[in-house]
């Protein structure tokens, strides 16, 4: 990685669409995962780090993701290997997109990693700017979510935003009116990251209290959630809001 000074420097906004994405930054060296913390959070980037594929499996069970930037070359477990059991899984956060920094310059190597399930590849040393535009156009793609059908899936349940309707496993879940709109309002956001402010501010609250979201999600957890207490689908990102994790279109089609 080119380490310029405009690591430090201050950053335009990340693109429209992509700011305030949660970004998990995992490489071994404390100098680069510093310096990358640094300059994505510049950038307008949620960011967490961790040190090896171990702290990053750690963080990925608490919080919820947008993207990785992964090294491929760490200590234990590499950066590719980390990348194929994440892809193989089956948790919510399998299908997070992957950009992988490495050294490694030879096709098979990245044939490699692009069979693990990696998105895209940044050769070091790169520039800064470079590693942003790469993120933001990585994120585009991956969040359109939005099925054709217009249905939202997570899990073993559907939700239809126009009709406000909830199935699981084809049977309706009976949902209260706060909590159809707070439905609505999670999947609006595609996955996304939304602000207790902006759930307690939704129209239909007229201003509710940010304390009053917290007893919503509660209860809608408990509906959706095999244990609520430690949530696969409606999660909370920590300081920031909460977020449902959806399906992207193409999971349908594999599963079909």
């Amino acid at each position: 990685m080119s380490l310029s000074p405009r690591l430090h420097a201050p950053q335009k906004p990340a693109p429209m669409g992509c700011k305030g994405a949660h970004i998990l930054v995992v490489d071994d060296d404390k100098r680069i995962r510093t310096l990358l913390s640094r300059y994505l959070a510049n950038e307008g980037y949620l960011v967490s780090s961790a040190a090896n594929a171990q702290e990053a499996s750690e963080r990925l069970r608490d919080l919820a993701f947008d993207l990785i930037v992964l090294d491929v070359m760490m200590p234990g477990e590499s950066g590719k290997q980390f990348a194929a059991r994440l892809r193989e899984s089956g948790e919510p956060q399998a299908s997070a997109p992957i950009l992988m920094l490495t050294a490694l310059a030879e096709t098979a190597d990245r044939v490699e990693g692009l069979e693990a399930g990696v998105d895209d590849y940044l050769a070091k040393p790169f520039d800064p700017r470079e590693l942003s535009l790469r993120i933001a156009s990585i994120l585009r793609r991956s969040r359109r979510h939005e099925p054709s059908d217009g249905l939202a899936r997570f899990g073993a349940f559907v939700f239809d935003p126009a009709r406000g309707e909830l199935l699981r496993d084809g049977e309706p879940v009976k949902l209260t009116t706060r909590e159809r709109d707070l439905m609505r309002a999670l999947v609006e956001h595609a996955g996304a990251i939304v602000s207790r402010q902006t759930l307690a501010q939704r129209a239909s609250e007229q201003n509710a209290s940010e304390r009053s979201v917290d007893v919503e999600i509660a209860r809608l957890r408990r509906k959706i959630e095999t244990d609520p207490n430690a949530p696969r689908h409606l999660q909370t990102v920590r300081g920031h809001g909460y977020r449902l994790l959806v399906e992207p279109p193409h999971a349908k089609l594999m599963q079909s």
